[in-house]
């Protein structure tokens, strides 16, 4: 097929454009939100595709892949179709509801004949109002990293993007609490200068701004732990990729980590104070952490294996398309 979608999400989208199909990712010559073309700290295949605007007028597409309301409306202009009507249209959300109404948030794709929302988790799906709209769940899944756990650094490590604006959403004032177990590495965008915010020394933690994918994971190998603080976010594809590289997870039990988490030799709890005795634990005692990072791989490949992902949304998309 050839399938029209926007680069929103680098993780997600990373998995999505290693399927059998041709992906055709808008590129504008600024490179803003809505024309952001291929990665480039994501590997993607060549199937991946920039196309413009322009070009997209007679485009062949079989299906638009959309991730945020405007897109409906961008999509018509661009290609002179809408997406639900002229040609099928699947609706991928990625996350919470943050709109302030839990549990009566209203989808903005709600009550609508024209498309099919698909859920990244049975979180967002249970806790998404979408009326009388078709919701699906596909689980995430990931082109597992190259990079093997070796945990010889008693250090913790933590993927936040932007932490500083996201702030409680992200667990990012807790912080300073595991800063007290071991020294912090948080990699993501925007975590320049996010010591001094905190008001924490620089040997207690240290930002990783950006950095290329790969890179990344090798790095977070080394570290003994990883930390996963979010309060109220869709499940980070990072702290899937931290456990596939078998790394030991420190989490707090909310949304769907609850249910990637194997509850065993990692730790999982709502409590702070027990996931920092945890962290403790873990940096004092690397057998256990080398334990604990073992199930926690075995856990992930199991449920968020990138043949899986690709092999369900093949399915769901022949159902779109031939169905």
């Amino acid at each position: 097929m050839n399938i029209l979608l926007w680069h929103v999400h680098g993780s997600w989208t990373t998995s999505f454009v290693h399927g059998k199909h041709r992906y055709l990712i808008p590129a504008t010559p600024d490179r803003g939100p809505y024309g952001l073309g291929r990665a480039r700290t994501y590997t993607w295949p060549e199937s991946a595709a920039e196309v413009s605007p322009e070009q997209l007028r007679t485009a062949d597409v079989d299906v638009v892949i959309l991730q945020r309301p405007e897109e409906i409306d961008l999509a018509e202009q661009w290609l002179g179709r809408r997406p639900g009507r002229d040609l099928p249209a699947v609706y991928v959300e990625h996350n919470t509801p943050k709109d302030g109404q839990v549990p009566n948030s209203r989808h903005p794709m709600a009550d609508r004949d024209d498309l099919l929302v698909a859920h990244v988790t049975a979180f967002n799906e249970l806790f998404w109002d979408t009326g009388t709209t078709r919701t699906t769940v596909v689980d995430h899944g990931i082109v597992a990293p190259t990079a093997a756990w070796t945990g010889e650094l008693d250090r913790l490590a933590v993927v936040i993007n932007e932490p500083v604006r996201r702030w409680r959403v992200t667990g990012t004032d807790l912080l300073p609490r595991f800063a007290e177990i071991a020294p912090l590495d948080v990699f993501g965008m925007k975590v320049a200068g996010l010591a001094e915010h905190l008001g924490l020394p620089a040997d207690r933690l240290t930002s990783h701004d950006d950095v290329p994918q790969h890179r990344m994971h090798a790095e977070l190998a080394r570290r003994r732990a990883y930390l996963h603080l979010c309060r109220w976010t869709s499940l980070g594809l990072s702290l899937i990729e931290a456990m596939t590289m078998g790394m030991p997870v420190v989490a707090l039990a909310t949304t769907e980590a609850a249910m990637a988490v194997p509850t065993g030799a990692n730790a999982l709890s709502t409590r702070v104070d027990t996931l920092l005795s945890a962290a403790g634990r873990f940096v004092a005692e690397p057998q256990r952490a080398r334990e604990a990072g073992a199930e926690a791989r075995a856990a992930a490949r199991e449920r968020y294996g990138l043949d899986r992902f690709l092999t369900d949304w093949d399915r769901l998309l022949e159902e779109e398309v031939c169905g």
